[in-house]
């Protein structure tokens, strides 16, 4: 990133609120449908804040499941190609624009951005900034951006887990899984989590019972833990295996679907595999069965903007806070430098890693 910054103090509103001179921008593309060496590297213009918004020096910037989906064009309302990925952010503030408040500059926050955070800057909405406590690490603090409000909302606002209730958690390695697991053993909830071998020390340590997510019956694994069923199972697959979920769940129980990952590779419409699996859940709500079934959406409530953002900002809060006191532990896979975000793409679709993986700032 070419940028320096020594701050001067202006008067609130105006243009910017750092003497800095930030020549260009370093943002990795995503043009069509490729493989994660297909990613561009683009220099351009640095880009200026308009009113109500702020320009962030970018601190770190995940590599989610979605971006895997969206470099397929499998992702449900991607846009239209190309584009710079990057569905979060943490990040300083360098400059706010017209009419902003000086006091956030220098300040360290975190954004939900869905596209736009693999750069090395970022122009964001000053209402979509939630503060990132100073005692935790940029790129720790990144891996629950996206992943902790959609464990804490699933957690306690979808399924509304108890202290004492058992819950099965898909993919407890990666990056939602394990801020789950953390989450619902904090909460007191007993937690079956489902991985590849490999992982089942990782997943064991984060408080989780491991069970191998390719086993022969996986459904009577999990009732050798659970016998009646369990409480909630989340779930990122999708697929028929979404059946098995939900032949799992006790009577009262909820399932919280939230992916469609057992289609990433699959051809045709991106966003059929999300309508089937979505009908098939409601129609699953029609029968009396004393079961709950629920589509997650981090995006739902978008057209309440105030309501929207109160809510995302008081829940990311709440895992800011449990990691900055050591509650529950960051997940991060690796740190690897924005120029080499076809490495870190390539690295995440391995399914080798626990956790997240973070794209830093490149060092020169």
């Amino acid at each position: 990133m070419n940028a320096t910054a020594t701050e001067t103090a202006t008067e609130a509103g105006a243009d910017s609120v750092i003497d800095s001179v930030i020549d260009s921008v370093t943002e990795i593309v995503l043009p069509g449908i490729v493989e994660p060496e297909g990613l561009e590297v683009r220099v351009r213009p640095a880009p200026e804040p308009a009113a109500g918004e702020v320009l962030l020096a970018v601190d770190a910037s995940g590599v989610s499941f979605a971006e895997q989906q969206m470099r397929r064009g499998k992702y449900y309302d991607q846009p239209a190609f190309p584009f710079v990925p990057g569905y979060d952010l943490v990040g300083t503030v360098l400059r706010v624009g017209p009419g902003g408040d000086a006091a956030l500059v220098g300040r360290r926050f975190a954004a939900l951005t869905k596209v736009g955070g693999w750069a090395s800057l970022a122009v964001v909405s000053a209402a979509d900034l939630v503060e990132v406590p100073e005692a935790i690490d940029p790129a720790e603090a990144e891996t629950v951006v996206v992943n902790g409000i959609t464990a804490w909302q699933m957690l306690h606002r979808t399924a509304g887990i108890r202290r004492g209730q058992t819950i099965l958690v898909h993919g407890a390695n990666g990056g939602v899984g394990s801020t789950l697991v953390q989450l619902a053993t904090h909460a007191g909830v007993r937690v079956i989590g489902t991985a590849s071998p490999r992982h089942h020390d990782a997943v064991r340590a984060l408080g989780a019972i491991p069970l191998d997510y390719r086993a022969a019956d996986l459904p009577a694994e999990v009732r050798t833990h659970a016998p009646n069923g369990v409480d909630a199972v989340f779930d990122h697959v999708g697929g028929e295996g979404i059946v098995d979920s939900f032949g799992l769940l006790a009577r009262g129980g909820t399932l919280v679907s939230y992916g469609t990952a057992a289609t990433k590779n699959a051809s045709g419409s991106s966003r059929l595999p999300v309508l089937k699996l979505v009908a098939r859940l409601i129609w699953w709500n029609l029968l009396p069965n004393g079961r709950r079934t629920h589509f997650y959406n981090i995006w739902a409530g978008k057209r309440r903007p105030a309501t929207f953002r109160a809510r995302l900002r008081a829940d990311l809060s709440e895992v800011f806070a449990l990691l900055a006191a050591g509650t529950i532990t960051a997940q991060v896979a690796a740190r690897i430098p924005l120029g080499r975000a076809a490495d870190a793409l390539a690295l995440a679709e391995s399914g080798t890693v626990t956790g997240k993986v973070v794209l830093v700032p490149d060092t020169h």
